[in-house]
């Protein structure tokens, strides 16, 4: 489903609105519209983030001009860019976060098929392990709210590694994206206070995973 770049302020909570405008206003027309968005909540209030955008990168000195809370708005829409050179790039910017509306950036990315996003998902997400850290309490909250959207990015992640690392990591537990999985799992678990299920395909993928 198409999107037109007006909807792209739907990916955000309407308390940015106006940082959000801000953005779209700088970021140039697109040459496919934004398309298949999903929705997740992000605290009470859903939003609906596009799969993929197509805008050009904005030149530094633009970025430079917007204020801190925009430059994570604007690297939270790139992250969803067709190149995954850019979704890593921009990344990289809003992965140390603990704010609640870059949790489904980061997590959405977690379940796409690049290797190195991964590993850098892992390594920007270094406060996750510490029991009472933001970041923690923030992807606890998200996915605790967004279940089916976290089952679906572990089946994600499983499909991406049978079909594309299995030779590289026979062993889905030495996986990069396994070992991130677990430590999202136990922010929930945390969140919840009970056990979270594991979801992962029938067959001979899922009989992998130890």
């Amino acid at each position: 489903m198409a999107m037109t770049s007006g909807d792209l302020a739907a990916a955000f909570p309407r308390q940015l609105a106006n940082d959000v405008h801000a953005v779209l206003a700088v970021m140039p027309e697109a040459r496919i519209a934004p398309v298949s968005p999903f929705s997740v909540y992000v605290g009470d209030e859903a939003v609906a983030i596009p799969y993929r955008i197509d805008q050009d990168e904005l030149p530094v000195d633009v970025v430079c001009s917007l204020t801190g809370m925009q430059q994570a708005i604007l690297h939270c829409l790139y992250s969803r860019h067709s190149d995954g050179r850019v979704r890593r790039r921009h990344l990289q910017h809003i992965v140390s976060s603990d704010e609640l509306w870059v949790v489904p950036f980061v997590v959405q990315l977690a379940g796409e098929y690049v290797l190195e996003i991964l590993e850098s998902i892992q390594h920007g997400l270094s406060d996750l392990p510490s029991k009472q850290s933001a970041q923690r309490l923030a992807y606890g909250d998200f996915i605790a709210r967004n279940p089916g959207f976290f089952a679906r990015t572990e089946r994600r992640v499983v499909s991406y590694w049978s079909c594309y690392y299995q030779w590289k990591f026979p062993v889905f537990g030495t996986y990069p994206g396994c070992r991130l999985l677990e430590l999202l799992r136990a922010t929930a678990i945390d969140r919840t206070g009970r056990p979270w299920p594991r979801h992962t395909p029938a067959g001979p993928t899922a009989e992998n995973r130890t």
